[in-house]
């Protein structure tokens, strides 16, 4: 059963006069539990596709189901609340508050949920073990690797129990070996059964899982089975 389908997407941005298409009708669909890479050149439409899947973005013409509900239907609360429930983001930035532990910075979105405070320390201190960071839940980014901080991320995506994680170049920020550390720690979330979309231009990120889309010129140009997955 498809979690996202797509049918049609535009994305048009205007500056001024000048107006600049960057989907132009984009058709997919995406079901439980796959691992996806989308992949494309700079500027060829990746990222404004995830964002419009994640809800971060509208878009301008076009089609939007998620969990078989059409998109259009919702106002901007109930995006919200979805945003919020069934979709966990991790992007190339870590987005971490520096005064913050690990463990609180986790517990941030269960804040807006209205979680309660025994539950939030229990589910973020869970989320934290699921990424390795069980013995590291009072330090703070600065007192963590590249890596470590990438996993706190990670663990705050996961910690509402989305039906789908999207990630925006996850590795771009990190080394190779902290790379291949944490897209093991996606291909073990997603044999547990997550959904997970993740935008990369690096080829060798993309060996990690199970279908590779390529977006060129605002358009799906291939649509395969990764055979050689790692």
């Amino acid at each position: 059963m498809s979690l996202i389908r797509v049918k049609n997407i535009e994305k048009t941005y205007h500056v001024g006069t000048v107006e600049t298409k960057v989907l132009k009708g984009v058709s997919l669909e995406i079901q439980k539990g796959e691992f996806v890479a989308i992949m494309g050149p700079s500027g060829s439409g990746k990222s404004t596709l995830m964002n419009l899947m994640g809800f971060l973005d509208s878009p301008t013409a076009g089609e939007y189901y998620f969990d078989s509900i059409k998109v259009e239907d919702f106002d901007e609360e109930a995006l919200a609340e979805i945003r919020n429930k069934k979709i966990g983001f991790v992007f190339q930035q870590f987005y971490l508050l520096p005064k913050l532990s690990a463990l609180d910075n986790v517990k941030l979105p269960m804040i807006y949920a209205h979680t309660s405070s025994a539950e939030q320390d229990q589910k973020a201190l869970k989320s934290l073990e699921a990424v390795g960071l069980g013995e590291r839940v009072h330090h703070k980014p600065n007192e963590l690797s590249g890596g470590q901080q990438q996993r706190v991320s990670i663990a705050r995506a996961l910690v509402n129990e989305p039906k789908v994680i999207f990630a925006d170049e996850p590795t771009g920020n990190l080394d190779t070996k902290s790379g291949e550390e944490v897209m093991k720690i996606f291909c073990e979330l997603n044999k547990q059964g997550k959904t997970i979309i993740m935008v990369t231009h690096d080829p060798e990120v993309a060996e990690y899982t199970d279908r590779i889309i390529v977006i060129k010129d605002g358009l799906v140009l291939e649509d395969k089975i990764n055979k050689h997955k790692k």
